[in-house]
């Protein structure tokens, strides 16, 4: 299988150079210093599950790639505007494009680029970061991806997710395939939206949220915002989404921080309106109040570089 990794950065880069390693032919779209690197002395990976280096193809221009089998697109949300009008040149008459990218907004915006047969939702719990030019450090273990069709008949998991699970396996990721698509992306965003929005505000990790309980109660009542968007959506999230966000919070590490919260202290721009903007706009839309992660999209916005 040939795979475009657009975005080869922390994620995209992580989980390409699993697959390269795993003899899937990969090409790492990239740019920059990240981009030299990668093809003087190709992508090392830093992890407590061992260290390791791959070389593959790598290129700064979809167009000179041409069409692949399959395109994870891992780039930051707010680049979608540069990044989605070029994913073309890589689509041939199969390709699949797979997002990883926060937020729920990302499948839709895919497919109106290339169309809705294309796209495959896709979500991942990953700790991973770039620690310097071609180099990508993973802290923790985990490695889940989580991927189904997001648009037609999800009666059942697809031929193609199957197939792509398999391939992913091979590579030693954790994935799992979904009939709905829309259903764990929309479950991170009930956990993530709030998490990286009271993190946020506060310039405070995990710990400072979740041991007052004040703010713990709101940000659950926040998590209840976010879920009640998604089932005024139509989407079947779990019943007890918002238990397993305790659960999850319960053993989380009191340090740690939300990719917006260290975005914001690197003065970098922020995923405000893909992961807090977009549960506004559809709430509006549906009819859903969401008055605390209304209030707090207020004080990111207020925050981030980009707004």
């Amino acid at each position: 299988m040939h795979i475009a990794i657009f975005g080869s950065g922390a994620v995209g880069g992580y989980y390409g150079a699993r697959l390269a390693r795993s003899g899937e032919r990969v090409t790492f779209i990239a740019r920059g210093a990240h981009l030299k690197a990668i093809r003087e002395r190709g992508l090392l990976v830093w992890s407590p599950l061992g260290d390791f280096v791959v070389r593959a193809e790598s290129d700064s221009e979809p167009e000179r790639i041409g069409p692949v089998d399959l395109v994870i697109l891992a780039v930051k949300t707010y680049h979608n505007g540069e990044v989605l009008p070029r994913l073309a040149a890589l689509c041939g008459e199969h390709t699949a494009v797979l997002t990883l990218q926060n937020g729920v907004d990302s499948v839709d915006d895919v497919a109106n680029a290339v169309g809705a047969a294309r796209v495959l939702a896709g979500t991942t719990y990953v700790a991973t970061a770039i620690a310097g030019p071609g180099l990508v450090e993973q802290t923790g273990t985990h490695r889940r991806v989580l991927i189904g069709e997001a648009f037609g008949g999800r009666a059942a998991t697809s031929s193609r997710v199957a197939s792509l699970v398999e391939v992913l396996a091979r590579a030693d990721v954790q994935a799992e395939g979904f009939a709905d698509g829309r259903v764990p992306i929309w479950e991170k965003l009930i956990y993530l939206s709030p998490f990286a929005a009271f993190t946020g505000a506060a310039r405070k990790p995990a710990g400072f949220i979740w041991n007052d309980p004040v703010i713990r109660e709101s940000f659950l009542a926040a998590a209840r915002e976010v879920e009640d968007v998604a089932r005024a959506e139509g989407i079947p999230v779990a019943h007890d989404v918002r238990d397993r966000i305790v659960e999850y919070m319960t053993v989380l590490p009191a340090t740690t921080r939300s990719s917006l919260l260290i975005d914001l202290q690197q003065g970098k721009r922020t995923e405000v309106e893909a992961l807090q903007g977009a549960v506004i706009r559809r709430g509006q839309a549906r009819g859903v109040a969401t008055p605390i992660m209304r209030t707090l999209y207020a004080v990111l916005r207020a925050a981030s570089r980009h707004a």
